[in-house]
């Protein structure tokens, strides 16, 4: 699990049918001091966030599990929405 921000939106109207209903939104992975780190990427959002909010992501089989569907072509899954988020270091 990762902690991302939603900075978009992917509108597909030709895309497999098993991803027919979920909503795509672009995600850019943050590290601990919230700051951006690595190439972007294209999530399942099962919790309704936002462009602009955090929000905590899965990759692989768990993101897969949140479409409900084995034969979705998901590898990540935006899971919940960050209201405040603390490090310690």
């Amino acid at each position: 699990m990762f902690v991302a921000k939603v900075i978009g939106t992917v509108v597909a109207t030709r895309k497999d049918e098993n991803l027919t209903g979920l909503k795509l939104l672009v995600i850019q992975p943050l590290d601990s001091k919230e700051q951006a780190y690595g190439q972007t990427l294209v999530a399942i959002d099962s919790v309704g966030a936002g462009v602009g909010e955090m929000v905590l992501v899965v990759r692989g089989s768990p993101a897969r599990l949140v479409a409900r569907n084995d034969a979705s072509p998901v590898d990540a899954a935006i899971v919940g929405i960050i209201d405040y988020m603390e490090t310690v270091d």
